[in-house]
């Protein structure tokens, strides 16, 4: 049975109206937030805290996971978040100090990838609980001052760096890091925050396995009962990690445990967290991280593997399940496989034996959340090359005049393939009499089969894409390939396909103009002065 707190400053479960009488109460009342809310128990004992709106939902979300009682408990709760977002100080540091300040007879066994950063985190809650602003609030939890092994006797409590005691009471704190030792004590609070060092232990099977391993063999273990809480707060390295092959079994398994997530990207995107108050495109934290637009630079250095798993926590395969990412190379390099051509796409329209605009409509009645995607590929000999695209949320009027302005610019792509399906049947009789060369395409086979269809012209070389200096949509496009089809949105690869499919099952015999000699074609690319 977990505590209630009974105060005199509470009526009725309301604030008793003498705290509401002057400047002392109104500081009294302080304290009764801060012993009753983790938010305002973080702000009090640590004034200089900058509270964000995510924090506000995080605490929530803690609240019920520590506290929470018949539906509105939280007995597995997950929180991904990007780094430097401020998990750590409310999961490790201020939440374990504040359980203790409410039930000081309660186990919590904390751990994190290093034995040495668990050891730090313990010294934190020390020092929370040592403070007098703590203190203030929650006389009756204090520790030893002495540091001692010895069971409790009296006030001679443990407290060092991998355990401490409450003096008088039987709560106790252990930490160690994953894979390490946790024998000997049982916990009501099991906390594991950051499980994976880094993209080097991330990348390595063995060490999941050993992860995985260590968390059923050992950590679960150690639950004190069946209402034992467990807490994973992580930033989403793998696709595999400890969180993915939770996740995994209780989606492959209804008997399995099921588990509440938390997830909250550095920039908002389908989908939302029903929790998330941000309209898609919008910054995580723009006080640390600056909006947006700045975050653009990171997600270009970052590169779309690192950017969609450490920063958007959805992390994807490594190679990719159907498109894999090795085959497109490096546009970094000079050397080696490299499928980016450095050269502006518009100066290669009249050098394309052929040219077409691929177009993926959103579904008739939409929301509004689907996207429309417009793209123009040519053709050159054997070789493909994207040349252009549109991606946005369009309604028909919109789709219709992206059809238009892309059509104006690519003057050469004689067809405009038009899915048929969603609302590309109506723009297509709508725009029949203005622009010529719409063709209807009727999807054959499933989505998968069709990418399948087409993936050995990317395998061998023979499709590129414009260098990332010329298209500042190029990452989302890999990371979506790179993600099919487990991506939440397809459309940048159904447009793909049925621009490639079309190309590679028509002969076009159209002449090639002369290439002026200033302009020299190299490996499938461009490159002049």
């Amino acid at each position: 049975m977990l505590p209630v707190i009974k105060s005199p400053e509470m009526v009725d479960g309301q604030i008793a109206p003498w705290l509401l009488d002057n400047k002392r109460a109104l500081h009294k009342l302080e304290i009764v937030k801060a012993r009753r809310h983790l938010l305002n128990f973080t702000t009090y004992t640590s004034p200089e805290y900058n509270v964000n709106w995510h924090h506000e939902i995080i605490c929530r979300y803690l609240e019920r996971w520590a506290f929470g009682q018949g539906d509105d408990a939280i007995r597995r709760l997950m929180i991904f978040m990007p780094p430097g977002s401020g998990k750590s100080e409310l999961v490790s540091r201020r939440l374990p100090a504040w359980i203790f300040g409410r039930n000081p007879n309660i186990g919590i066994i904390a751990t994190s990838y290093a034995a040495s950063l668990a050891q730090d985190m313990n010294i934190d809650v020390q020092r929370i609980i040592d403070s007098e602003l703590y203190r203030e609030l929650f006389p009756d939890t204090s520790l030893s001052g002495k540091n001692s092994r010895n069971s409790l006797v009296g006030s001679a409590a443990a407290r060092n760096r991998e355990v401490f005691e409450i003096i008088g009471h039987k709560g106790y704190y252990k930490c160690a890091g994953t894979q390490g030792s946790i024998t000997g004590k049982r916990f009501f609070y099991g906390i594991i925050d950051d499980p994976m060092k880094g993209r080097e232990f991330a990348e390595s099977k063995t060490i999941r396995d050993k992860t995985y391993n260590w968390y059923v063999n050992d950590f679960y273990t150690r639950r004190l009962n069946t209402d034992a809480r467990i807490l994973i707060t992580l930033t989403r390295w793998h696709e595999d990690d400890l969180a993915g092959r939770l996740l995994a079994l209780a989606r492959s398994n209804p008997k399995a445990e099921q588990w509440t997530v938390l997830k909250f990207p550095m920039v908002a995107e389908d989908p939302l967290d029903p929790q998330d108050p941000r309209q898609l495109g919008e910054s995580l934290w723009p006080w640390r991280y600056g909006n947006a637009s700045d975050l653009e630079a990171v997600k270009i250095s970052a590169g779309t593997y690192t950017w969609s798993s450490l920063y958007q926590q959805r992390p994807a395969p490594a190679g990719g399940s159907i498109f894999n990412r090795g085959w497109w190379g490096d546009p970094t390099v000079t050397e080696g496989r490299n499928q980016f051509y450095n050269f502006k796409p518009e100066d290669l329209q009249d050098r394309m034996d052929v040219i077409v605009l691929s177009a993926d409509c959103t579904f008739k009645d939409t929301d509004g959340t689907d996207y429309v995607v417009i793209q123009i590929w040519g053709r050159k000999g054997g070789d493909f090359y994207l040349l252009d695209q549109k991606r946005d949320r369009m309604d028909i009027i919109n789709t219709m005049q992206n059809i238009r302005t892309l059509s104006a610019k690519w003057h050469r792509a004689s067809a405009k393939l038009i899915e048929d399906k969603a609302n590309g049947s109506a723009v297509i009789s709508m725009l029949k009499r203005e622009i010529p060369g719409l063709i209807p395409v009727e999807p054959q086979g499933g989505k998968v089969v069709r990418a399948q269809a087409i993936t050995p012209y990317v395998e061998s070389g023979n499709v590129w894409l414009p260098s990332p200096k010329y298209a500042p949509w190029l990452h989302d496009f890999l990371e979506e390939l790179a993600s099919f089809p487990n991506a939440v949105h397809d459309d940048q690869v159904d447009a793909l396909t049925q621009a490639i499919f079309y190309l590679s099952n028509r002969n076009f015999n159209a002449t090639l103009p002369k290439v002026p000699k200033k302009l020299i074609r190299v490996g499938g690319g461009w490159s002049g002065p």
